[in-house]
This record gives structure tokens, C-alpha cells and sequence, in this order.
């Protein structure tokens, strides 16, 4: 969980602003869970809907569903799958998450078990094992594979923010597809999710253009 077994001697940055990253941040390590469930609950919040909406939604649902942590701070475990699963989905409508999610998030939670094996494969497979599940998208995969597995390939195809950031971080691009960002990645291709994880980490942002996107309370629907 500390990282201590990732590996990051084969990322050779051939960008300035990645040495400069690599340099300042010569701590930052891409970690491993090996829980499955507690990446892939958070990742479907978060789909469509702003990252304020997603914390919120994860929130509500610790609260409903969680033990207290152990200890005196005040903490709670990760949801359990069996709570989870055992809620009917218009409690998660005061979590501010639509039927569809809910349904999603239950039907995998109920299956717990034969999910969290899915971290027993190698990454390549295991992303395309979590992609044969309802719900679960080439965005989503990733989110899992490098948060609770640690892939250091995984890069999340489909985000709203990425691309634009690879695109101004490694060309001075500031809006580009997918498609661009992953052929100014493909130099690091097998090591692509720590370059993710170094530009986002550095602070690095693309000029906005236009209004941001609105949080939306869909408890109040």
C-alpha cells in the first residue's frame, strides 16, 4: 500500500517536464490494494458526473454502510459488499446517485467474491476481465487496475480532463482526443499510468475555455 513494490527504474522520461516531475517528486510511487471492490465502487460514481458529486455519493455511502474503523479518530472502513448489495437502489437516490449506478453497484457487490479474483490475474488480463462486467468501461478498468493493483499501463482512456492535460504537459496542446493522448504516450507505453500520476501530481493544468461543469443534487430530483 506504501508502494515499496513498484518498480519505477523502467520509466525513462523523454520529456523535460517529466524529468523536472520525476526530480521533484522522487517519492511518489503507485501503490497497490489488492481490492477490487473498493477501487471499482468509487470509479462508478464517478462516471458522468463531477468529481464533487463522486466524493459526495462515496460519502454517503461510508456513512450508511461502514463500520468504525478501529481506533479513536473518527474513521470507517471501506463499505461492505454485503450491505451494499443488500440496499434497495432508491436509498441511493439520497446518496445522489440515479437508479442505473445503483444497480450496477449492487449487482457487483453481490458478487464479491469471484470480483476481488480478478486481482489475482496479471494486469492485461484483469482489465479486460473487469471489462466483461455490466457497467465497467475501458475508463473504469483502468481507474481499478491502477488504484488497486498498481498496473503501472493503465491509463484512463475516455476522462474528461486527461487528454488535455497530457496534450498541454507534453506538446503545449491545450485540447486534444484520446487518440492524441495516447500517441504522445506511446513512447512510455508500460509505463503510461505513471505519467498520468506525475502530471496530475504536479499540479499541472490546461488552459480552461467556457463555463465548468455544474454539480448537479440528484437527491433533490
Amino acid at each position: 500500500m506504501a508502494g515499496l513494490e513498484d518498480d519505477p527504474a523502467p520509466f525513462r522520461p523523454q520529456h523535460q517536464v517529466l524529468r523536472d516531475l520525476r526530480r521533484r517528486l522522487p517519492g511518489l510511487r503507485l501503490a497497490r490494494t489488492d481490492r477490487i471492490l473498493e477501487a471499482l465502487i468509487p470509479a462508478i460514481l464517478e462516471q458522468k458526473v463531477t468529481g464533487t458529486e463522486a466524493r459526495r455519493a462515496w460519502r454517503r455511502l461510508v456513512r450508511a454502510t461502514s463500520e468504525p474503523a478501529p481506533g479513536d479518530f473518527g474513521l470507517l472502513l471501506p463499505p461492505d459488499p454485503g450491505r451494499v448489495a443488500a440496499l434497495p437502489s432508491f436509498r441511493f437516490h439520497a446518496f445522489g446517485v440515479e437508479r442505473r449506478r445503483a444497480e450496477r453497484i449492487r449487482w457487483l457487490c453481490s458478487r464479491a467474491a469471484r470480483i476481488e479474483r480478478i486481482g489475482e490475474l496479471p494486469p492485461v488480463e484483469a482489465r479486460s476481465s473487469l471489462r466483461l462486467l455490466p457497467g465497467v468501461g475501458v475508463w473504469t478498468a483502468a481507474e481499478v487496475a491502477r488504484l488497486a493493483m498498481g498496473d503501472p499501463d493503465a491509463v484512463s482512456v475516455g476522462d474528461f480532463h486527461l487528454p488535455h492535460l497530457v496534450a498541454w504537459a507534453l506538446a503545449a496542446e491545450p485540447r486534444a482526443t484520446d487518440e492524441r493522448m495516447l500517441e504522445l504516450m506511446e513512447p512510455y507505453r508500460g509505463q503510461r499510468a505513471r505519467v498520468q500520476v506525475l502530471l496530475e501530481a504536479g499540479g499541472i493544468v490546461a488552459p480552461r475555455f467556457g463555463p465548468r461543469l455544474e454539480p448537479h443534487a440528484i437527491e433533490r430530483i
